[in-house]
């Protein structure tokens, strides 16, 4: 019985006890009717005793013969019965097994169908509601591992664009310092190769300060450090040192904020984010030239007037370390991480951007997305 099917189970049980009543049923039939019969007699006192025996012997006759033609009848109908009963307690449970089984190959359109409320209904939707939870963990970890993944990808990328980009540097340092110790040409004047060595580790120590600050944003932010605040409020002090980079360079800064811009993100990476485009913006902006800085409820713009870059170029700016080609100077150009900075904590704080020419005159216009 162990290894059969649950409808042969069902049927078994259900036809060995309707057959077992009905033989039940019959035996006391047999061996009861005349009794009642002589006990009915005898109780209305107006019947001979030789006529009770008789009548008793011919009922117990009667069922005799017809004991096995009922007995063959109702064992059919016992029968037909067990196989309807299995049949209907079997078949919702058959659907479920083979719903689970499309289950268990990971088939997303696997449903268990639920045609009624009693306990194999409710089996049926619990298991329909596990599959669904199921499914969604899987696919929320799916989509954790790929944001993983993409994380270490891009952590591996700048931390090689870094080792190139230091492989600069201490190449060209190394090289004055074998010159001065052979006293080649120039090289002889110690004083001064002293002076040049001592600005280029600042600049190597300034380089790898920003590749180490850069290296521990958190290209998976999570939410918990999100807060609502007014960016209108906050924006005059972001603006604040740039208008004065840009006063010093005798550019002309202007910030309009048309709206209010309540926002709910990190307002510590926002600031980055605005920070590190009105850096670029303001060293890309010759004298003369204009800054604008334009906030609205939804997003923000800063427009430079400047060289545009041209557009088969624009997807490389937000690479580590890149810079145009007509501000490959570090000096001039930054460090070319600034962008990328913009590109990495945005993609975490889930805000969308672009970075395009202005059509009305020659610039460049950085867009952020705030809602």
């Amino acid at each position: 019985m162990k290894n059969q099917k649950l409808f042969s189970k069902i049927f078994l049980y259900t036809f060995m006890v309707m057959f077992f009543v009905t033989v039940i049923a019959h035996v006391c039939l047999y061996f009861l009717a005349p009794q009642m019969t002589l006990s009915t007699n005898s109780f209305l006192g107006g019947a001979i005793i030789e006529s009770d025996i008789n009548t008793g012997l011919l009922i117990k006759s009667a069922i005799s013969k017809a004991l096995p033609m009922s007995l063959l009848g109702c064992t059919i109908i016992s029968l037909i019965c067990s196989l309807i009963f299995s049949k209907a307690m079997s078949k919702p449970i058959k659907q479920i097994s083979e719903t689970t089984e499309k289950m268990e190959q990971m088939d997303k359109t696997a449903r268990c169908t639920v045609d009624t409320n009693d306990e194999i209904g409710v089996l049926a939707s619990n298991v329909n509601m596990l599959y669904s939870s199921l499914l969604s963990t899987i696919e929320n970890l799916e989509e954790e591992k790929q944001k993983v993944s993409e994380a270490e990808k891009s952590k591996i990328d700048f931390l090689r664009a870094a080792s190139h980009e230091l492989k600069t540097p201490v190449t060209a340092l190394n090289a004055i310092l074998e010159n001065m110790i052979l006293g080649v040409g120039k090289y002889k004047d110690r004083d001064t190769c002293l002076l040049e060595c001592k600005e280029i580790t600042g600049q190597i120590s300034f380089m790898i300060k920003e590749i180490l600050d850069t290296s521990r944003l958190d290209f998976t932010q999570e939410k918990k450090n999100f807060e609502s605040f007014d960016l209108s409020d906050s924006l005059p002090l972001i603006c604040e040192p740039y208008q004065l980079i840009a006063k010093a360079k005798k550019l002309y800064f202007s910030l309009d904020i048309q709206e209010k811009c309540p926002i709910h993100t990190s307002k510590k990476n926002l600031e980055k984010i605005l920070s590190n485009v009105l850096s670029n913006a303001v060293s890309y902006t010759n004298p003369g030239h204009r800054v604008t800085v334009v906030l609205t409820a939804d997003q923000i713009e800063v427009r430079n007037e400047c060289v545009p870059i041209p557009r088969e170029k624009l997807h490389r700016v937000f690479e580590p370390f890149y810079r145009p080609d007509f501000a490959r100077d570090r000096k001039d150009g930054g460090n070319g991480l600034g962008l990328y900075i913009v590109d990495t904590l945005s993609k975490a704080l889930e805000l969308s951007y672009k970075f395009e020419p202005m059509e009305n005159q020659s610039g460049m216009c950085f867009t952020l997305f705030l809602s």
